[in-house]
């Protein structure tokens, strides 16, 4: 007899005087009707232990679980590639610091660097960025990304080396899509996207670019720093281990945009840009 487990996010709960019920990863619940099955064995079948001898009523109820989609074989979880486990983090230690903490726990081996590398006073080259051969760079801003600072980390999946990144913009913050191959969305592709989608896009390019005058200076909560390097560490273990995007728009084809005050996360369908088409040259 196999063995047979509820998939992460479903589980199985006792309702006095009714018997079992399904509570779904979507949060609604459904009553199960087990027959004449024992549902102590039913529920250890669940979790993963092989019990008893061949049952037909059991194994029926088994395969409707399996029908619909609430079991899974084998570990619950991928464990993270060790070839993949290199991650270099640039940026700004608010959320550098815990980003590399949550990718410690799933498995993977960060280093972090605060200062921005340079090659000869100009931004990062993509030597600099290479070093060391990481698998995937990550990169976070605790403010608004200068001109021409992530161009040459956009060539990074040109290389075999995913790129991610995030950044704010007042009490607004980015997560941009994992860049893993030669025609994913790039840094350089989303402030395309973004500039077309708005009417104010003179205003967007030049708030980009500054100089800016600001108030009060805005500070990242610990519960936003957070919730920003969980997003950044989901979709990189994602990346990583090959896991399945669950819900929403593809992970390679998602920007997501962080309210700070309310912490509230709204996802936006992003597409490469193409390049554009050079001008005919003139006679004469």
């Amino acid at each position: 007899m196999s063995r047979s487990r509820l998939v992460a996010g479903v589980e199985v709960v006792v309702v006095p005087g009714r018997g079992l019920a399904v509570r779904t990863s979507e949060g609604e619940f459904f009553s199960v009707r087990t027959g004449d099955v024992d549902e102590g064995v039913l529920l250890s079948r669940l979790e993963g232990v092989a019990t008893g001898p061949v049952d037909e009523e059991l194994d029926r109820v088994v395969r409707a679980f399996e029908e619909a989609g609430y079991l899974a074989e084998g570990p619950p979880e991928p464990e993270w590639p060790a070839a993949r486990r290199d991650v270099r983090i640039f940026g700004d230690p608010i959320l550098t610091e815990p980003l590399a903490a949550q990718l410690a726990a799933l498995g993977a081996r960060p280093r972090t660097t605060e200062a921005v590398p340079a090659s000869g006073g100009s931004p990062a080259g993509i030597e600099d960025l290479l070093d060391g051969n990481p698998s995937a760079v990550v990169w976070c801003l605790d403010g608004p990304v200068p001109d021409g600072l992530w161009d040459a980390a956009d060539r990074l999946p040109d290389h075999g080396v995913a790129w991610l990144r995030c950044h704010r913009e007042g009490r607004q913050a980015y997560v941009e899509p994992v860049a893993a191959a030669p025609g994913d969305v790039t840094s350089a592709h989303v402030r395309s996207r973004r500039l077309a989608a708005t009417p104010a896009h003179r205003e967007l390019a030049a708030y980009w670019s500054g100089p800016r005058t600001s108030g009060a200076p805005v500070r990242l909560t610990p519960p936003a720093a957070t919730l920003l390097a969980a997003l950044l560490a989901d979709d990189l273990a994602r990346w990583a281990t090959g896991a399945p995007d669950t819900a929403g728009f593809p992970a390679r084809r998602r920007l997501r945009r962080v309210d700070l005050r309310t912490l509230t996360v709204t996802e936006h369908p992003v597409l490469p840009v193409p390049d554009v088409a050079p001008m005919p040259k003139k006679d004469g």
